[in-house]
């Protein structure tokens, strides 16, 4: 509302300027800069509040690629940009990978961008590789797609649980694009915001950004509060992490594994092993009265002793191996070798 000054004011002022004096006295000394080029939209503590916001986005969804990829994942948020949004599409590599999805109760989209390596990576880490070389950048495959498609889907609902202490927002996946310019959420002069994370899986080092319209998030940005995010998005931060310790637990708790009951060692020369015909013994170093040991996915593990349980071969555990039973056993191997 417009400051309505009193008439007295009013008439010292005209008498002033009839008379030719200095008026800069009435003057309001509130100026601040304002570059019609590159409006700021949204106010600093927005902009920490949003990057409150996902700091707790990219901890949930780390916790996911955890358990799924079975290796070490960080994210971490590095920036929070107002740019145009042409300046956006310029920034984006070619090929990429532009996941839009619709911000649903507005008329905008959002756009997640990663890297094909990253997608690659994922893809390769989740079929059974070790994903150690990094990926060379390429178009994914419409397999590739698929596969990836899921692990983005889940993206979104963690990004849609770290706003929901500001607003029920909910992000709902539309399509995939590869290039830059077959995107157009908004137009090119329009302001977004662009929240840029670094995503470590193992060594390597991948980008991810997410790109939102501004004019999508108005009614939003007005509600932000720096103080109410940071509480809930804790307490959503610890229930999301108890349900990932969970959803691990229970991953490694059906996982198989392969165990080897060795009976003994011996060695013998090829011209033995060619001569061998059926009937002959082949004589171990294990005494009939030593326990024997129990390999578990390839470590030495249990002693135990055989035996047969209803018609069946079987061994019964004894005890874990010590230190001192795995040292013994070196030695040996080493003593056999050496002869």
């Amino acid at each position: 509302m417009a400051q309505t000054l009193p008439q007295n004011v009013i008439d010292n002022l005209l008498k002033d300027a009839k008379s030719g004096k200095d008026t800069s006295k009435y003057a309001r000394k509130e100026v601040s800069n304002y570059d019609f080029r590159r409006p700021n939209r949204i106010s600093k503590n927005q902009i920490r509040t949003l990057q409150t916001i996902h700091e707790n986005f990219a901890e949930v969804f780390g916790y996911y690629l955890v358990s799924k990829l079975q290796t070490t994942v960080n994210i971490t948020p590095t920036s929070v940009d107002q740019l145009f949004y042409s300046e956006f599409i310029l920034s984006v590599s070619n090929p990429s990978c532009l996941y839009v999805f619709e911000i649903a109760g507005t008329d905008g989209n959002g756009i997640l961008e990663i890297s094909p390596q990253l997608a690659l990576t994922i893809v390769e880490r989740l079929l059974g590789g070790n994903a150690d070389a990094l990926p060379k950048s390429r178009t994914i495959t419409p397999i590739e797609q698929t596969v990836v498609r899921g692990m983005i889907e889940h993206a979104l609902s963690d990004l849609r649980t770290a706003w929901k202490s500001i607003s029920d927002i909910n992000f709902k996946y539309q399509r995939l694009e590869q290039e830059a310019d077959f995107v157009q959420i908004a137009p090119s002069s329009e302001i977004v915001i662009v929240i840029s994370f670094d995503v470590h899986i193992g060594s390597h080092t991948f980008l991810l950004n997410l790109c939102f319209p501004t004019f999508a998030l108005e009614e939003v940005l007005a509600k932000l509060n720096r103080q109410l995010v940071t509480t809930t998005g804790h307490q959503q931060s610890a229930k999301k992490l108890r349900e990932n310790i969970l959803a691990v637990n229970q991953q490694i708790s059906t996982t198989y594994l392969p165990i080897v009951a060795e009976l003994g060692k011996t060695s013998i020369t090829v011209t033995e092993l060619l001569e061998l015909k059926e009937g002959d013994i082949i004589k171990t170093k294990k005494r009939i009265d030593q326990e024997i040991e129990v390999i578990i996915a390839g470590k030495r593990k249990l002693a135990a002793r055989p035996g047969v349980v209803e018609g069946k071969k079987a061994v019964r555990i004894i005890r874990p191996l010590t230190a001192d039973d795995l040292y013994e056993e070196d030695l040996s191997y080493k003593e056999e070798k050496e002869v």
